[in-house]
């Protein structure tokens, strides 16, 4: 029993160290995992997509469609992905069955996201070289109703980190006692 670990956010708001951190904890616990990384994923599952709107939501589409497989073989995935649109997030949502899709929100200032842009897509932007960026000159839709929203600029990534972690462990442990009794033995 699984589930995936969806978090959205701005670029550089702090999602793959999060994630990563996050994978460190579950590993600690002897738990399977995997982080499918938004930047990684448009590398290898999602390369022939642009970042048109119908292309980031086919990207977000996509990348959920692997999360819920892995969830659905006891893995949990945990996946740092913009998504910047609430309709996709609401799709991959539905992949799921209920409870076994988290949504945690990343909830980090723009200004500290471009501080912290090592790529330098924000100011290419800003200067016209880049267009079509999230938060910049296309929207970020943030969520209606996560899960959980933690802010990267107000606490630090092992705060962030111990909150998603203690959702996720709750979140497994209430499952587990909704899970039917086992049918071993009868015909």
């Amino acid at each position: 029993m699984s589930l995936t670990i969806w978090l959205t956010g701005l670029p550089s708001a702090g999602k793959s160290t999060l994630a990563s951190e996050v994978g460190k904890l579950l590993d600690k616990r002897g738990l399977d995992f995997e982080i499918l990384d938004g930047d990684v994923m448009r590398e290898y599952l999602t390369k022939d997509l642009g970042f048109s709107r119908l292309d980031r939501d086919n990207n977000v589409r996509r990348i959920g469609y692997v999360a819920q497989l892995l969830a659905s073989h006891d893995v949990i995935a945990i996946c740092p992905v913009i998504s910047p649109y609430r309709q996709a997030r609401a799709e991959v949502r539905q992949l799921h069955p209920p409870g076994r899709f988290l949504e945690v929100y990343i909830a980090t200032a723009l200004a500290l996201c471009e501080e912290r842009d090592v790529k330098g897509l924000y100011a290419k932007a800003r200067s016209g070289e880049v267009a079509n960026m999230t938060g910049i000159d296309d929207p970020y839709e943030v969520p209606e109703a996560p899960e959980l929203t933690v802010d990267t600029g107000q606490r630090t990534i092992e705060e962030c980190c111990d909150q998603i972690f203690a959702l996720a462990m709750a979140r497994l442990d209430s499952l587990a006692t909704q899970r039917p009794p086992s049918q071993a033995g009868t015909p």
